[in-house]
């Protein structure tokens, strides 16, 4: 039987895409399903939106073909500083440092803004062969048979394949029509998004600033004078300083942010977004996978999000890739299973560990306070904890896919 594609993916975001290039190079035909219209958002201005990618996920996008048109526009991360402290009264006096110097691969990772990785994204799906994006068209439903998927699509539209890869985020249409439930919660947080312009140098150094409402994230970007920020505040608050007009916008960030960059001035669009764990209890129902969101929904507090989904996209390529080569049926139930055993422990216990240090440093009990303060101070003064969590942070430790290690599959 002749289907549309080997793998339908609904979903065009990054992780859609990376996992597309990262199939169609094993010679497997591709098809993305991507609700947004993609030149839109391929040329869209600076607006501060970016990503902090690890080592090993910079070695995939370089396998695929990505980095090398768009690592001249990243940011490295050579330094790394935590501290935990109040609004307007500086850090506490025990923080963290992770530094690069501390491993050999060089910078801990690298901010790259939305804009530049999902255009390299368009321009390598548009021109690979074995991929096909259709834009602007939505999966309304999906029917299983013993060897094939069949999806629908908003325009009537039918396509079969092997495979359906479900990269639709936290509230997968894919995971809800093949019966996969999510547990998970909210943490009454909202993230506020900007970007910052500031006076000084930041120097390839990224902050993570732990306050009673939720933590605020200081990512370096390129140039040397602009980061991005992510700001966690209570959901009553967040709502309150979203609605202020700029100046008083920046007025409230301003004590929060302190003056270790000088003066600060707005320089992106304002985003906002509601903070929550969500889970897929199974990554894999027949003929259907899903990555990325789809399958856990993180805490933005180590801006692992998109480095779990790229762990998701290695293990998945390499799992159907080594099997259509073996001349297996790369949508069954046994290929399947494989990618599951390999991603499911590794990200739902990162998920629950970044739950876990939220809620730790969200609070203002003055006993956890102390205990946690003295914790940063602990591990800040042990250099082989600290190369421990660097190594981890950076995506180098545990069963690496072939992507990851910066190796073909």
């Amino acid at each position: 039987m002749m289907h549309d594609a080997d793998i339908l993916i609904a979903g065009g975001g990054l992780n859609g895409p990376a996992l597309a290039l990262a199939l169609a190079q094993g010679g497997l035909r591709v098809t993305v399903i991507d609700s947004r219209p993609a030149p839109a958002r391929a040329e869209a201005g600076f607006d501060g939106r970016a990503y902090a990618l690890a080592i090993a996920s910079r070695r995939l996008l370089t396998m695929i073909g990505i980095w090398q048109k768009v690592g001249d526009l990243a940011q490295p991360i050579h330094r790394i500083k935590a501290s935990d402290g109040l609004a307007g009264q500086g850090p506490a006096p025990f923080f963290l440092t992770f530094d690069a110097a501390e491993i050999e691969e060089g910078p801990m990772g690298f901010l790259l803004e939305d804009r530049h990785l999902y255009a390299a994204f368009l321009a390598a799906m548009t021109a690979h062969p074995n991929v096909t994006l259709l834009s602007g068209e939505t999966v309304t439903g999906q029917e299983v048979a013993p060897n094939a998927v069949a999806a629908t699509l908003a325009s009537g539209r039918r396509l079969t394949a092997r495979l359906l890869v479900g990269c639709d985020g936290r509230g997968s249409g894919t995971a809800t029509r093949a019966g996969i439930r999510r547990v998970g919660w909210g943490y009454g947080q909202t993230a506020l998004v900007t970007a910052i312009h500031h006076e000084k140098d930041h120097n390839g150094t990224a902050h993570q600033f732990f306050m009673p409402e939720g933590p605020l994230a200081i990512l370096p970007l390129k140039g040397g004078h602009h980061s991005s920020i992510v700001w966690s505040e209570t959901e009553e608050n967040a709502a309150r300083i979203q609605a202020l007009p700029d100046d008083q916008y920046l007025e409230a960030l301003r004590p929060r942010f302190g003056d270790f960059l000088g003066e600060i001035a707005l320089a992106g669009d304002r985003f906002t977004y509601p903070l929550s764990l969500s889970l897929a209890e199974r990554f894999v129902a027949p003929r259907v996978a899903l990555v990325g969101d789809a399958a856990h929904g993180v805490h933005p507090i180590a801006g692992q999000g998109l480095n779990l989904g790229l762990r998701d996209v290695a293990a998945l390529a390499q799992t159907v890739i080594e099997a259509h080569r073996r001349g297996e049926d790369i949508g069954s139930q046994t290929t399947l299973e494989a990618y599951q055993r390999w991603r499911r422990f590794d990200s739902t216990a990162l998920a629950l560990g970044m739950d876990t240090v939220n809620r730790l440093f969200s609070n203002d009990n003055p006993i956890l306070r102390a205990g946690r303060d003295l914790g940063l101070g602990i591990v800040n003064a042990l250099p082989g904890l600290r190369r421990r969590f660097i190594r981890q942070a950076a995506g180098l430790q545990g069963d690496l896919p072939r992507l990851l290690a910066g190796k073909p599959i």
